[in-house]
């Protein structure tokens, strides 16, 4: 039986795509650690610009706790009441310059979403969620995992397994049980000239 925050497509996609959501509902259950493994080695393997691999993923689980409080405080508060619960965080982070000559990398933070994105794959085939989150505090991040210059906190994501949306306030637990849409193929593919739908 389909999951209510399944994707609809309007064409057929593995359904790794049409399965992988974001929640913010988790169950208490820990990840194993060959789990967590696998996920960091799909992020390994993405595509990246010469194969600077810019990306820097700091893990924080409930097993390390005061590691994992010290994460958690650097997010905004409204993503610590949920994210609180999920049993993995990862600060994501990016590494602004190329290794082969010391010139800005305009493309890192592109690359990281690449990574990103293998790992919500990787996740979703292995029955976990990822849900990724902006609201952080970088500097915050800097100072508490001395994280040099150089290198720039971006993105934190929570990794688990889902879990009854009813343990959710209530703006939450209708976001986790609302049909997920998206853009039209028209709006986001264009040809001969911006705003000209190719579909």
């Amino acid at each position: 039986m389909s999951h209510p925050k399944h994707a609809q497509t309007d064409n057929p996609v593995h359904p790794l795509i049409t399965q992988r959501w974001s929640p913010y509902a988790y169950s208490d259950k820990p990840v194993a650690k060959p789990d967590l493994l696998a996920l960091f080695e799909a992020a390994r393997w993405a595509a990246s610009s010469y194969n600077e691999q810019p990306w820097v993923f700091l893990v924080a689980t409930k097993d390390e706790p005061e590691d994992f409080k010290r994460l958690l405080s650097c997010l905004v508060p409204p993503n610590q009441i949920w994210a609180s619960r999920a049993p993995v965080l990862v600060l994501a982070c990016i590494r602004q310059t190329f290794s082969r000559n010391g010139h800005p990398n305009q493309v890192a933070s592109h690359d990281l979403g690449l990574a990103c994105g293998n790992i919500c794959l990787e996740a979703t085939a292995r029955g976990l969620h990822v849900h990724m989150m902006a609201g952080i505090v970088p500097d915050k991040a800097r100072v508490l995992f001395r994280i040099p210059e150089g290198v720039q906190p971006y993105t934190v994501m929570s990794i688990g397994y889902a879990a009854d949306p009813a343990t959710l306030p209530e703006d939450l637990r209708v976001q986790e049980t609302t049909a997920r849409t998206r853009k039209s193929l028209g709006e986001i593919v264009h040809t001969g000239e911006f705003g000209k739908s190719w579909v």
